[in-house]
C-alpha cells in the first residue's frame, strides 16, 4: 500500500510513499521543503504542522511530545516529520522559525 504527502501551499509536488516509510529517509531525496537535522526528534529542524490526516497517525511517543511542547507549544497538530511512521495520506506544512 502506498500514502501520498501533499505540501499546500508549496510548489512542490504530492510524493507518493509505502506504508510505515519513515519520513526523513524518503522526504530528504525527493526534494521536500521539509529539512531534517538530528534525525532523532531533538533539533526541531523537521516541525511540521500536519493539515490532513493527523488523526489517522500514530501518536507521538513521550520523548516527540515534549519536543513539540517545546517547539509547537499548544499546537495541536503539530508534529516531528522524523518520526512519522507514515500510515495514511497526509497533507503537512513546514513551521518556520524552529
Amino acid at each position: 500500500m502506498a500514502y501520498n504527502i501533499e505540501f499546500p501551499e508549496t510548489i512542490h509536488k504530492p510524493v507518493c510513499l509505502p506504508d510505515g516509510a519513515n519520513l526523513s529517509e524518503t522526504l530528504t531525496v525527493v526534494n521536500s521543503p521539509v529539512l531534517f537535522g538530528c534525525r532523532t526528534g531533538i533539533c526541531g529542524t523537521c516541525l511540521v504542522q500536519i493539515e490532513d490526516g493527523y488523526a489517522t497517525l500514530s501518536p507521538p511517543n513521550e520523548a516527540e511530545q515534549e519536543a513539540l511542547e517545546i517547539y509547537a507549544p499548544g499546537n495541536e497538530t503539530a508534529r516531528l516529520a522524523c518520526q512519522i511512521n507514515l500510515t495514511s495520506n497526509i497533507a503537512l506544512i513546514k513551521i518556520e522559525g524552529v
